[in-house]
């Protein structure tokens, strides 16, 4: 299962499923075709939330926000 993990601190926000990592690849789809690092902001996250991402992925990714107002996070 892929690791969500942060980028500025390397400190693991969790396991997701292939499901899960595929929904944030299709909806924070990037330019280039190796990209495995996404920047998330409040307003990214509420669009994914909107868009029927997974409660639990929606709820991972804010609690590694904590009080942020955005993350960089990366998979692996």
């Amino acid at each position: 299962m892929p690791r969500l993990y942060r980028l500025d601190n390397d400190e693991t926000i969790g396991t997701i499923t292939d499901a899960q990592l595929k929904f944030l690849a299709d909806q924070l789809e990037e330019d280039r075709e190796q990209d495995n690092d996404y920047f998330i902001d409040r307003d990214t996250l509420e669009l994914l939330s909107d868009n029927g991402a997974d409660p639990e992925l929606i709820a991972m990714i804010e609690k590694a926000m904590g009080k942020d107002d955005e993350i960089d996070l990366a998979w692996e």
